[in-house]
């Protein structure tokens, strides 16, 4: 079985790209398909396409629908690694930047000016994205010539206004409609903010974790030592915010978590100190669509943010491990958008070969995996 896909980098996570009925073809449930495509379950996902990482174990499927106010509909999975599991519980803003380019490349949307506009639906959540992709002169750049925190090689410039984020998986921008609330985990109340938008994300102060709030550079290595505490926090604030009915069925990836903490007195090209764990382990850089929640929760007093941030201006200078992300936020046409700059590039164009009928590879990958 032979499946035509591209492989792209998305701001700072890379990701396989299918069409829907590309993998239509393959008369198998999605469940099963992608796992397999990308190696899982293997902690190195040997067999597969997979990349062994949270961020680089993920597929975006495109198509393009006959609603003519939306361009392009796309779905994000986050594919299992020591799994064979997909979660479909959220989306990844980072990979989200490849929708555009994707487009624009494939003749979907002709560039129109010195930026393209396409207007983009996550269908995870329902979240409306409007990207605007870079064309000088009506066309891509010969060159991809933009640079972002994290990436070392330039990409193409997309930005990504995520419209009327609040809510759009809980159906509140405060699920508990409480600004903070007390979790009990590890024998410690801990004070967290839960806020959705863009993805649902639960909010934890720094200074109770016991990290240097002095040194920034320290909090990985301090965060490692506290994951198990920090999966327990986690887990219960799914339930508080209705996403599972209990702790154990808390997806992995959904909600995300970020630590945050003021900057550093010397440090004046960011608000606020942040570091996000991405399926249980630190971020090497920011999940956007949680950055998106952080923005947000920066402009709602009484949160743990706000109360770090004070009065939020427009943008929201948030620095990360890979460096400072600046998010924006502004009204078009009665909607809020709130958003952030990525790059996107094209790094191949595949036929990923399925060498087994796929009932057969799953079975037998399941019974190796629990021996």
């Amino acid at each position: 079985m032979k499946i035509e896909a591209e492989w792209m980098r998305g701001g700072t996570s890379k990701c396989w790209v299918f069409e829907t009925d590309h993998l239509a073809k393959a008369h198998a449930n999605l469940d099963d398909l992608l796992p397999r495509l990308f190696g899982s379950p293997d902690s190195r996902q040997i067999d597969g396409v997979g990349g062994a990482t949270s961020t680089t174990s993920k597929a975006m499927i495109l198509h393009r629908p006959a609603d003519r106010d939306v361009d392009v509909e796309f779905t994000f999975a986050q594919v299992g690694i020591e799994e064979a599991a997909v979660d479909w519980g959220s989306n990844c803003g980072n990979c989200s930047a490849v929708v555009g380019l994707y487009a624009i490349e494939k003749g979907w949307v002709i560039p129109d000016g010195d930026s393209t506009r396409i207007v983009t639906r996550n269908t995870n959540t329902g979240q409306v994205i409007i990207q605007q992709v870079s064309t000088p002169a009506g066309a891509l750049p010969i060159v991809p010539n933009a640079q972002m925190p994290g990436v070392v090689f330039p990409g193409y410039k997309v930005g990504l206004g995520f419209q009327d984020p609040a809510g759009k998986t809980t159906g509140k921008l405060l699920p508990t409609d409480e600004t903070t609330d007390t979790i009990v985990a590890g024998g410690t109340r801990w004070t967290v903010s839960m806020v959705d938008a863009g993805a649902p994300v639960v909010i934890v102060r720094a200074e109770e974790l016991g990290l240097d709030i002095e040194r920034y550079e320290t909090w990985k290595a301090g965060v490692e030592l506290q994951l198990d505490t920090l999966d327990l926090i986690r887990r219960q604030a799914a339930v508080r915010m209705g996403l599972a009915a209990t702790p154990g069925q808390a997806a992995r990836a959904v909600p995300k978590l970020a630590i945050v903490g003021p900057p550093t007195g010397t440090d004046t090209d960011s608000d606020v100190n942040v570091m996000m764990l991405s399926m249980g382990k630190p971020h090497p850089a920011l999940a956007i669509t949680g950055s998106i929640a952080l923005t947000l929760a920066a402009r709602t007093p009484g949160t743990v943010l706000n109360a770090i941030t004070g009065t939020s201006t427009a943008a929201l200078k948030i620095r990360t491990p890979a460096g400072v992300i600046e998010t924006w936020s502004e009204e078009h046409q009665g909607s809020l958008l709130v958003g952030v700059d990525r790059t996107a590039r094209t790094i191949a164009t595949s036929i990923i070969h399925l060498p087994e009928t796929l009932g057969n590879a799953v079975e037998a990958s399941l019974a190796t995996a629990t021996r």
